[in-house]
């Protein structure tokens, strides 16, 4: 799901950025080093909306840096237990298949694919019903639903299921083909 949140963050920058674009120079680098970023806390920052404030600079003893205080306003993904979520599959092992939605990675095992549907090894493993209708491999578009999630410091993990209503195939590459 996403958020738009408020976060604050401690910018150092170099003496020779001062200037009149100070504050440019500060936004730049706060984007460059915040956006794409996951905190365990937050979740993933998509992308920087506007920054607030920027407070006054305090100068590093023995380095010249200054530390600027600012605040600014994000756009922030944090999947959540029971979220439905629409994914592209990037790998396909007997042991079930990951898929990403955005930033992050979702791994469905087999156990929570229906039963109907059997690992096929070769050239491009799949997971295919008995009547050969529906296929998911590489690069299929899946409809998910997270029953679980891990959040470290800088990542997060989930876990994701199919066998439900309304889960399963939503793109098969393999059938324009």
């Amino acid at each position: 799901m996403f958020f738009h949140i408020v976060l604050e963050r401690n910018m150092q920058l170099h003496p020779r950025h001062f200037g009149p674009n100070l504050r440019d120079k500060l936004v730049a680098k706060l984007m460059k080093d915040v956006e794409g970023t996951c905190s365990g806390r937050h979740g993933f920052v998509v992308a920087i909306t506007g920054v607030d404030n920027v407070g006054k600079g305090l100068i590093r003893d023995g380095t010249g840096f200054v530390t600027f205080p600012v605040k600014y306003q994000c756009v922030v993904f944090r999947p959540f237990k029971g979220e439905i979520l629409e994914a592209a599959v990037t790998i396909v092992n007997k042991m079930g298949f990951f898929a990403e939605a955005g930033p992050v990675q979702i791994f469905v095992s087999n156990h929570l694919i229906p039963d109907d549907m059997e690992f096929q090894s070769g050239d491009i493993p799949n997971y295919t019903t008995s009547d050969g209708s529906v296929k998911i491999q590489r690069d299929s578009e899946v409809r998910l639903k997270i029953i679980g999630t891990r959040v470290d410091a800088t990542e997060i993990f989930c876990i994701g299921t199919i066998k439900d209503d309304f889960l399963g195939v939503i793109n098969d590459p393999g059938a324009a083909a």
